[in-house]
Parts: C-alpha cells; sequence; structure tokens
C-alpha cells in the first residue's frame, strides 16, 4: 500500500480526507500537531475519531515548546502585530504543524503527505511551501482543493460510507492556541458587522482591576508574579489571568496571501499584553537606533512568516538580530487588567537608560552647558538651513 501522512484535525475536511484517501488504498496515519489547542480529552477524541475514519495509527505530537521556540519567541523580541492588529496567532502555528508533519512523514518513510485544506485561503501555501522545500520527493495530496468539493458534498459522501456523525456547521469557527484564538463566523466575511460577546471563547468573569507584574530576562517573560516557570507556561498561566477580563479582543483586515483581503476575529489575552509590556521594557533599555531598526526588520519578518516564508534564511538572519538585541531587556513590568482592557503603568530595571546621571528630561541638566546646547542646535540645523538657502524662492 502507498504510506501516506495525513495532517488530521478530527474536523470534516481532515476526515472525508482520511476516509477518501483510505478507500483509494492508501495506507493512511494521521497525524495531529499541538501547538497549544488540544487538552488531554480533546486529543483522546480526536484519535477515536480518526481509526473510525479508517486510519492505520495516529499520533499527536506536542510541539507546544518547539512552537515557543522556533517562533514564538521571536514574536515577542519583535513585537509583532500585523497591521499593527494581529499577534499572527494561527499563521504562526501552521508553520510549526507543518514542519512537524513533514518530519514524521519522513521518519516513517512515507511517499505522500495530505492536507484539508481549500483552494481559497492561506493555510494552502503554507503547508505546501514548508512541504515541498523539507521533502520535495513527498507527493502533496489535497482533495478538498483538487476536486473543489462543498461542504455538502464532503458530508455525503461520508455518510454514504457510513460515518454518520453529527458535522453540523458551528456558527462560528475557533482555532486555539498557544499565541492566541481566532475566530470566525458570518459576520467577518463582511465588513461592518462586529462579532457579538458570546462568539468569543472567553467570557468576562472579573470586574475589579488587578494588578500583575511580568518578569522578563533578556526579553523572555520568565516570571508572572513572582512564579517563575518556562516562558510557554508563564504565557498559558498570564493568559488564564488576563481572559477572565475578557482582555485582548479584536477584529483584524489584512491581506492573504492569495491577494484577497480577509478579515477574522481574535482574542489573545497574553499575547497582547506580553508584546505590549515587552515593548515598554524596550524603550526604557534600548537606544532610539536600536528600536528604529528592530521596528522595520521585525516588520519583515512577520510578514513573512505570515506569507509562509518561515524557511528563508533571511528569517535566521533577522532571528539573529532579535536575539542580540536582547541582552539588555531584563527587568519587572506592572500591568492593570481591566474589564476589556489593561493598562500598563510601569518598569523597573537594572538596565533603564532614564537612570542616567546627565539629568531629567525637560526639568534638569547636568551633562553639558547653556553654551555647548546652543552650539549643538546650531550644527544640527546646519542641513536644513543649506537646503532653504540654496532652494529658497525670490
Amino acid at each position: 500500500m502507498k504510506k501516506l501522512v495525513i495532517a488530521y484535525s478530527g474536523g470534516l475536511d481532515t476526515s472525508y480526507c482520511a476516509v477518501s484517501l483510505s478507500k483509494a488504498g492508501f495506507d493512511v496515519h494521521a497525524v495531529s500537531v499541538n501547538t497549544g489547542g488540544f487538552n488531554n480529552d480533546e486529543i483522546k477524541n480526536i484519535e477515536s475519531n480518526a481509526y473510525k475514519m479508517g486510519v492505520a495509527t495516529y499520533k499527536n505530537i506536542d510541539a507546544v515548546g518547539s512552537y515557543y521556540e522556533k517562533v514564538i519567541k521571536y514574536l515577542i523580541f519583535g513585537n509583532v502585530l500585523k497591521n499593527n492588529t494581529y499577534p499572527l496567532s494561527v499563521s504562526a502555528e501552521r508553520i510549526i504543524q507543518a514542519i512537524e508533519i513533514i518530519q514524521y512523514a519522513k521518519s516513517i518513510n512515507a511517499k505522500y503527505i495530505a492536507h484539508g485544506s481549500t483552494g481559497a485561503g492561506n493555510d494552502q501555501v503554507r503547508f505546501d511551501m514548508i512541504f515541498q522545500t523539507l521533502a520535495p520527493s513527498i507527493k502533496i495530496i489535497t482533495p478538498i482543493r483538487d476536486h473543489k468539493l462543498t461542504r455538502q458534498q464532503e458530508i455525503d459522501y461520508l455518510i454514504e460510507h457510513g460515518i454518520n456523525m453529527s458535522w453540523d456547521k458551528a456558527k462560528y469557527s475557533v482555532n486555539k492556541g498557544l499565541w492566541g484564538t481566532s475566530v470566525g463566523g458570518e459576520e467577518t466575511l463582511t465588513s461592518e458587522k462586529a462579532l457579538p460577546e458570546l462568539a468569543y471563547p472567553s467570557q468576562i468573569k472579573k470586574e475589579i482591576d488587578q494588578n500583575i507584574v511580568l518578569n522578563f530576562n533578556k526579553g523572555e517573560l520568565v516570571a508572572v508574579n513572582g512564579k517563575i516557570d518556562q516562558p510557554q507556561h508563564c504565557i498559558e498561566l498570564l493568559n488564564d489571568i488576563a481572559s477572565q477580563y475578557a482582555i485582548g479582543r479584536d477584529i483584524h483586515v489584512g491581506d492573504t496571501i492569495i491577494g484577497i483581503k480577509g478579515r477574522v476575529g481574535f482574542e489573545a489575552a497574553a499575547a497582547l499584553i506580553i508584546i505590549k509590556a515587552h515593548h515598554l521594557l524596550e524603550k526604557h533599555t534600548l537606544t532610539k537606533w536600536q528600536l528604529q531598526h528592530k521596528d522595520y526588520l521585525s516588520s519583515f519578518y512577520g510578514m513573512h512568516l505570515h506569507e509562509g516564508q518561515y524557511l528563508d534564511p533571511a528569517m535566521r538572519d533577522i532571528e539573529s538580530f532579535l536575539q542580540n538585541s536582547q541582552s539588555k531587556v531584563s527587568g519587572s513590568v506592572y500591568v492593570t487588567l481591566k474589564p476589556y482592557h489593561f493598562t500598563l503603568d510601569g518598569i523597573s530595571s537594572p538596565n533603564d537608560l532614564m537612570n542616567a546621571k546627565f539629568g531629567s528630561y525637560g526639568e534638569e541638566n547636568k551633562g553639558w552647558t547653556a553654551e555647548e546646547a546652543k552650539g549643538f542646535i546650531k550644527i544640527n540645523g546646519n542641513q536644513n538651513k543649506i537646503y532653504q538657502q540654496v532652494n529658497a524662492r525670490l
């Protein structure tokens, strides 16, 4: 039989793929990659359903740690928010999922690999680009995309082959991961409507303000309220605390890889708080030129990650820059959680550049004389004076 690995989520599309490919004579091995969206009961349920679809084996790969080390860490270092809004929750996940799946396919000598993407979204690009780059000899099979199947056609096929599960489409599509949860529904298919309160996975449970302290070491979150843990566990802890305030909700509008505009809701309490807190700490500890160059390189990094270009060597170059930029980004950030939002109250750091002995901005000067300031200002204005004099209109 032809050995095939399928990226299996347990939803309608991947269930159709598993059944149809098994019926077509493939030896189907299903793989799910946990990037923070599964609990143990959900994994067991997905495994049980996978075998009902006729797969030979099922494997769940725990990639939460890998996801943090390979991607999320650099999104934090770069304060990456696509279009100044979206923390790349789903697009970042897909890259790691694709890498883990193709590595597994190679480990069992599979000659084929399949996924349930349609021809109308970003994920087909991300999966295919990773697969064909890391294993060009493995053939990619995409039944939904290739046959332009409708949802009803998939359901009819599964029922015909004895798979009569509840395939009722949920009103809202929710994709949960370590770095946030995306939410799609009929409201996000157009431009004018907001998602209703109940569409978001976390409902407000607390309304009394809460002060928290985030501790960073060289740019990485290492403790929440004094509880030291691995960064990925700190992210989970912070999300558990902040989601009770319904923090981190928004709707992102952006350009898809395939050239059309897309709109998606999301909830990413921990991601947004960490990025904003980290950025505040950087503003105290980095020079203005570090901050300026980080901005455009980080924007490039986030865009190329979104576009599926993770394996381009330029990404490793930028990661080296981002990593090196974090050597002084250590300290505590003080945050207040409030219903639906948060405030950054301040920081403390041994590397705080406001602690310089030259004086206080706008208040006190200890590092230069008045005459030195006048000379600096005069020379600093030379370029503008020369331009204006040369190009002055008579």
